[in-house]
């Protein structure tokens, strides 16, 4: 993330007009996450930056909220639980979470009729995005992802792991430790549990 993209914790003090007790006091409370408070080192030491559009919207949302709800109704809010998300195809792409080309290669070939997005459908959706927009795998291999993410995968379990031999790819999900023969290349490993938390973080 380029440091035009994040904003100071001094200058987020200053530019919301909350204390440091109130910044950590909602960390504690899972309000903002722990991946936003981000150590960099500068000329005068180390220091706390957080990315900038995300910040300032989380606590203009806290803000306008805590009249009303409690800090913990406010972190039940911020952590949906995703085995009852819903969500909508435009909702989808309005956040920047799936490109318009992934979603539809998604709908083509998982064979997707309604307008309504789910549990397995959205993390299926945002692992596929990781991996097509790096540049880890070929369309005919995110074909192969999408059949293995929708056969019952859940996000609080295993890894996905993408594999390559002799320029032919296989892709399962796993849960403890698997070894490998040298000649296989690992192309991608991704923790369910760590999307899973991931994407939350994104859908709030």
């Amino acid at each position: 993330m380029d440091r035009e993209d994040l904003i100071s914790k001094k200058e987020l003090l200053d530019a919301t007009s909350i204390s440091y007790g109130q910044l950590y006091r909602w960390k504690r409370k899972n309000l903002i996450p722990e991946d936003w408070f981000i150590r960099k080192s500068t000329f005068t030491g180390q220091e706390t930056f957080f990315p900038k559009e995300d910040i300032l919207k989380r606590i203009k949302k806290i803000q306008s909220m805590k009249e009303n709800l409690s800090l913990d109704e406010m972190a039940e809010m911020f952590s949906p639980k995703l085995d009852q998300l819903e969500i909508s195809r435009s909702d989808l792409l309005e956040k920047g979470l799936i490109s318009e080309p992934v979603m539809s290669f998604f709908e083509e070939n998982a064979d997707k009729r309604d307008d309504s997005f789910r549990l397995e459908d959205v993390l299926a959706l945002y692992v596929l995005e990781g991996l097509l927009q790096s540049g880890d795998i070929s369309l005919e291999e995110g074909k192969m992802v999408l059949e293995v993410m929708l056969s019952g995968a859940r996000p609080e379990r295993g890894r996905l792991i993408v594999l390559r031999k002799l320029g032919i790819a296989t892709c399962f999900i796993a849960e403890g430790e698997v070894v490998f023969e040298q000649a296989v290349k690992v192309v991608a490993t991704i923790s369910l549990a760590e999307a899973g938390e991931e994407l939350k973080t994104k859908l709030v």
